[in-house]
């Protein structure tokens, strides 16, 4: 039987309204309320039971403005614990929202309260920090509109990337961790193991990266059954209505578990105004690689002839693609296929190298280096994070040192690093100088050295992990702990 996507929202609605109310309480107070429940969506004509993040009112996710204070109610009305974390923002540690240890997980039918500034501004999100619960689809926009957004007056546009399965996370992590010969490590069927891939990008020595030649790297993990985009496929996708010729801010935010994409812009040129929620010197793009985690704010200029734009994103080394729509009154909207005719490239550094921070890190010295070697391998399905060459370490910081990363790569795999609490400045890859951009996620390829830097300006317990889930759980994950905090 089909469902329609009406029929679904009143099936989700209905699971929202079963939790109990504390919306007097947070009219009274100022404070959001956001719900953690099990919604219904539709997958390419088949329904679909996934986690969410949702207002009382519907609304999904949370949006402020610069300068605001972050005051939320988080209730957990799972039948599972929970919580969630706020990808980009710099609270005080212990509200940060990863489980054990910023504090314990929500318990079903309990809440939690925040509150503190909503800062940085910017393009930011949510997901849960607990278990495998992201591949659920337990992730949410978090946006801070900077000020100079509002003075704009430009429409806005959200757009979160998800990677989708019809097998159940557990039963996905069990099957990349069945040991495996060499080589055998290929496309081994259903819908679990990875594939890797033949793209291995030709073998080419690419900047940035120090790839052997021959290649041998593999680019996904889990072949999908659907990539989403604000959780539709382009069987259906959401269609923006916009104004013929008007310019459109566009917040792309790539919530998926294990995928990385390209943002295309087909002919149309656009502005990358900002990364990870923070801005640089303005940089003209037809497409734009996006690592998982990270994000990316593009403005783009309608076409004159009022034709619609399809703002599409397509997966590393992959056809399988999703998007949305802009749409002007009046114009057609074409069918687009979910298989491109093309795969879409692998994603490397040269733009990451093109990339400069329009409000950089204050100029000095450097209190402390620290190396990193990212350590795992497919045939076994463990990967790790040596800090000073041992394992399970933390990276210790004092407060108040400027303090520098040095992430090596020793893997065939690349790996979106994330540190939790302040961004940091990408400085150097494979020896190459440069004021890079200022992040939370930075992707480090195969066989490459990544140097970042950051104030360590917030004392606590900070995570600090690979963002493909399934190598965070199999041990990619690392802490960031300042000494002698409180």
């Amino acid at each position: 039987m089909h469902l329609s996507r009406r029929t679904l929202l009143a099936a989700t609605a209905g699971l929202a309204a079963g939790l109990p109310s504390t919306q007097g309480l947070a009219q009274a107070s100022g404070r959001k309320t956001l719900r953690l429940i099990n919604r219904v969506i539709e997958v390419n004509g088949k329904p679909a039971t996934r986690y969410g993040a949702f207002q009382p009112s519907g609304v999904w996710g949370i949006t402020l403005n610069e300068g605001e204070t972050f005051d939320v109610r988080l209730e957990n009305g799972l039948d599972v614990l929970s919580g969630l974390h706020w990808h980009g923002l710099n609270p005080p540690w212990r509200q940060d929202g990863v489980p054990y240890i910023s504090g314990p997980p929500i318990a079903p039918g309990k809440f939690a309260d925040y509150s503190f500034p909503a800062q940085p501004a910017g393009t930011r999100w949510m997901h849960s920090h607990f278990g495998l619960q992201e591949q659920n689809l337990l992730a949410a926009p978090l946006i801070v509109r900077e000020q100079s957004a509002i003075r704009s007056g430009l429409q806005e546009v959200v757009m979160l990337l998800e990677d989708f399965s019809w097998t159940k996370p557990s039963l996905i992590f069990e099957e990349l961790r069945k040991p495996k010969p060499m080589a055998a490590m290929g496309m081994t069927g259903g819908n679990m193991t990875g594939s890797m891939s033949n793209m291995s990008r030709g073998g080419m020595n690419m900047p940035g990266m120090n790839m052997p030649s021959g290649g041998g790297m593999d680019l996904n993990d889990v072949t999908y059954d659907a990539f989403l985009a604000n959780d539709r496929t382009l069987a259906d996708p959401q269609v923006f209505d916009v104004e013929k010729g008007a310019e459109v801010r566009l917040r792309i935010i790539n919530a998926a578990a294990s995928t990385n994409f390209m943002i295309e812009l087909g002919n149309i040129e656009g502005t990358v105004l900002t990364v990870d929620g923070n801005p640089v010197v303005p940089m003209k793009v037809r497409q734009f690689p996006l690592a998982i985690a990270q994000r990316v704010d593009i403005v783009v200029r309608l076409p004159a002839d009022g034709s619609a734009l399809p703002v599409l994103a397509r997966g590393e080394g992959l056809t399988k693609q999703t998007g949305v729509i802009l749409r002007p009154r009046g114009a057609a909207v074409a069918k687009i296929p979910e298989m491109a005719e093309t795969a879409a490239s692998a994603l490397g550094l040269m733009d990451e190298m093109k990339l400069r921070a329009a409000q950089p890190l204050p100029s000095r010295p450097i209190d402390r280096s620290v190396p990193v070697d990212l350590t795992g391998n497919m045939s076994g399905y463990v990967w790790g994070m040596a800090v000073h060459g041992m394992e399970g370490v933390p990276v210790t910081v004092e407060k108040g040192e400027r303090v520098e990363l040095v992430m090596r790569n020793t893997t065939m795999m690349a790996h979106p690093m994330h540190m939790h609490g302040p961004s940091f400045q990408v400085t150097e890859i494979n020896g190459q100088a440069f004021a890079g951009a200022v992040r939370d996620v930075v992707l480090v390829p195969p066989r490459t050295t990544v140097r970042v830097v950051f104030d360590a300006d917030n004392p606590g317990i900070w995570a600090f992990h690979c963002h493909n889930l399934y190598h965070m759980a199999a041990g990619m994950f690392a802490t960031v702990v300042y000494r002698g905090f409180n």
